[in-house]
Formats: C-alpha cells, sequence, structure tokens
C-alpha cells in the first residue's frame, strides 16, 4: 500500500513539472522586477525638448551706405576743414524762430526744447516759442566731385535731433573759394521710409541721392511727398528712389528719370517716374 502511495506521489510530480514546462513559465529575475524610478528616468530622456523661441528680427541700418568708408579724405583744402565745429544755415520747414544759425561744437549741437501747456497765457506761449531751437549733429563728412570740374567738393550730413526717434537729415554740399568752403546747396531729408536719406554719391562729375520711398526726390531745399500707396512702417523701407542732379554753375538741376528700386533686390529692373504712373491712373480711374 505504500508503496502505491510513493508512485502515485511520483506521478503526480512529474505530470505538474510537464504542465509547467508546456506552459512555458520560468524563474522570476530580480532584473525583471518593476523599477517606477528607472521607467521615469527613461521617459524624461524621451520626452521631447521645447522648441527654441525664434530671434527677434534685425532692423535694417538704414545708415550704413552713409557711414561707410567711401569717399572720406581729401588733399585738397576741404579735407582738411573741420566741418565739426562749423555754422550752418538752416532748410526752410527747420529755420529758428529767429533766423538765426547754427553752431556745432564738438559735432553737435544740443535742441532746446521749452514745454508749452494749454493753461499758459497766449504771450507766455509766444515767448516759449520763441526760445526753442532745433538740435544738430554730425554724420559723416564724404569728398568727391559734383560739379565736373575734376576738383572734389564737401558733403557734409547732419541729423536733425529730436526728442523721438525720427532721422531727418540736413545734407550740406560745400566747394573750397577764398580760403574758405563755399556753401552750394543744402536740401533736408525725410525720416527713414519717408524719404530719409539712404546714400549719396558722385556720378559722372554729377550728384546721386538715393532717398527711401516711392519716387521720392528733391525740390529745392525739401524732399517731394508721399505718392499714393506708398504708406509702410518708418523702420522698414521696401523701396528707395535713385536720382541725379547736375550742376550748371547755379543751382543743381535734376537729370534723366527716377528710378525707383525694391530694397529686397536692388538689382532688379527700376521703375521710371513711378508718381507719373500712379497720377495717370488716377486719372482713368476718374
Amino acid at each position: 500500500m505504500k508503496k502505491d502511495r510513493n508512485t502515485f506521489a511520483a506521478i503526480v510530480f512529474l505530470a505538474a513539472s510537464l504542465l509547467f514546462s508546456a506552459c512555458g513559465v520560468e524563474p522570476v529575475s530580480t532584473a525583471d522586477t518593476y523599477q517606477p524610478q528607472a521607467i521615469q528616468a527613461n521617459a524624461a530622456m524621451q520626452e521631447p525638448a521645447p522648441p527654441a523661441p525664434e530671434p527677434s528680427p534685425l532692423m535694417p541700418d538704414l545708415q550704413a551706405e552713409i557711414t561707410d568708408q567711401r569717399f572720406v579724405s581729401s588733399a585738397t583744402p576741404l579735407g582738411s576743414f573741420d566741418f565739426k565745429n562749423h555754422t550752418y544755415p538752416l532748410p526752410r520747414g527747420w529755420q529758428n524762430p529767429d533766423g538765426s544759425e547754427s553752431q556745432l561744437v564738438d559735432g553737435r549741437l544740443d535742441p532746446v526744447s521749452v514745454p508749452i501747456s494749454e493753461d499758459m497765457p497766449d504771450e507766455e506761449k509766444v515767448k516759449a516759442r520763441t526760445e526753442r531751437r532745433i538740435g544738430l549733429s554730425h554724420v559723416a563728412t564724404k569728398y568727391f566731385d559734383v560739379t565736373g570740374d575734376g576738383v572734389d567738393e564737401a558733403i557734409v550730413v547732419l541729423k536733425i535731433e529730436t526728442t523721438g526717434n525720427a532721422i531727418p537729415q540736413i545734407i550740406y554740399v560745400y566747394e573750397w573759394k577764398d580760403e574758405k568752403p563755399e556753401l552750394l546747396w543744402y536740401f533736408r531729408t525725410g525720416d527713414r521710409a519717408d524719404g530719409g536719406l539712404k546714400d549719396i554719391r558722385p556720378e559722372n562729375g554729377m550728384l546721386l541721392i538715393e532717398l527711401y520711398g516711392q519716387d521720392r526726390y528733391m525740390l529745392g531745399e525739401v524732399e517731394t511727398g508721399k505718392i499714393t500707396g506708398d504708406e509702410e512702417q518708418l523702420c522698414c523701407p521696401t523701396h528707395f528712389t535713385r536720382t541725379v542732379y547736375k550742376w550748371n554753375g547755379r543751382n543743381f538741376i535734376r537729370q534723366g528719370d527716377r528710378l525707383t528700386f525694391t530694397t529686397a533686390d536692388p538689382s532688379a529692373v527700376p521703375v521710371k517716374n513711378m508718381g507719373d504712373i500712379v497720377n495717370a491712373a488716377q486719372k482713368r480711374g476718374k
């Protein structure tokens, strides 16, 4: 009887062993145990990094060509004259109330801004206005021939100092005569995209001027106004206009077409006399 029980136990053990083997049950390994810290660390490594912020767009340097190193010296007496300590007349629209000229000292003249309030008596307002003065600062002096005589003139660029961010400028053209600078022409340009000065340089003994904006050019002492549709941010002009002026012995007279280029592709074919095209289109539309 005891033998039968032992035989039966052996059969049961053998059957259980075969059953576990058939089911693929393997001993538990400590390497496969649940490890929450390792899983969290692995998840953190696989988590995508946040996107990097896009850099802010750079503002264009609208003074780059004016302040570069072209035409910065001359062997003529003008090349050694101190234009940073000189007296300058002011163009129409920017004169001092008393008609006085502006004296630069070390390249600068600070503006005089007298506040005016609505509750001030009228006579005080008038007095305050007469005390105001514009400021000026020296930007650059260039030397090249713009009269066609083969001798350098001096082109002085001054910035009108205001209390804001505007960059209107005044350009003075001097020749050397009677042992001193003789003023031939001066004119005021606009503010950045609104007729601001882009570049000034010689061309075949004449004066080439580039102003920001569409069909912008000089008429006497001031730049022309905007044409219809030429509205854009002051900081970032999309067009500029190139014009050329010839000295006739008394004045600089504009020559040829007014050429409007895009700042994005200055090498592209320009539009000639854009203001005339716009005006003609407006007339046809009436």
